[in-house]
């Protein structure tokens, strides 16, 4: 399976923006955009960028791909598949975004990042419904329980990144700390992801 090896921080940096890819340290002074928020390179402090309209819509769909920890093929499948639904084909995709496993096992506060929780999804830590799911790719549906394994339960990551979240943060899912188990309740509205990003950019970058 492809996946970005390189450092997390650049990525941000890149941004001039958290992307909340490194759990814990993105809430604390060690992270690199509280004292380098300009993009990494030789020359990233003194250079002074006019970004065109393609170049606005490119840095958008990197910044929403790289929060959510994607490749370019599985981005553009999701955008292919937003765009055929009905609605509107930019708040479909983060609705799609927003259904992914990784993702809501970092919503629910089991895990401090979505890599962090793709790598304990890959371990075979999550049950999905009662049956272990190890596909972080895989798309919630309203109703399902996702829950950790019992021979999973006393992982300190888990407990650890728990301790740091508050109950039900997000409207659209529901915790049991007590129990390590959560609900998938819907599917949510744009309004209420708390994702600072101009889909609209992303849908006019890829209709060209």
């Amino acid at each position: 399976m492809a996946r970005y090896i390189g450092p997390n921080c650049k990525l941000c940096r890149r941004e001039k923006q958290k992307l909340f890819l490194k759990g814990s340290k993105c809430h604390s002074d060690k992270c690199p955009i509280e004292s380098k928020n300009y993009p990494p390179g030789e020359h990233g402090l003194s250079r002074r960028v006019k970004f065109s309209e393609y170049g606005l819509q490119l840095r958008e769909k990197q910044k929403v791909k790289r929060m959510y920890g994607l490749l370019e093929a599985q981005f553009h499948s999701y955008y292919v598949k937003a765009n055929r639904q009905k609605g509107v084909p930019g708040e479909n995709l983060i609705k799609i975004l927003e259904r992914r496993l990784d993702n809501t096992v970092f919503r629910l506060g089991f895990a401090s990042s979505r890599k962090e929780a793709r790598q304990l999804l890959l371990h075979r830590h999550f049950l999905v419904n009662g049956k272990i799911v190890n596909i972080p790719s895989y798309l919630l549906k309203p109703g399902d329980v996702i829950s950790v394994r019992d021979k999973s339960k006393k992982l300190d990551v888990v407990h650890n990144s728990l301790r740091k979240t508050k109950d039900n943060l997000y409207s659209w899912l529901q915790v049991d700390k007590a129990l390590l188990s959560g609900t998938f309740l819907q599917i949510p509205e744009r309004d209420e992801v708390p994702l600072t990003a101009n889909e609209q950019l992303i849908v006019e970058l890829y209709s060209k």
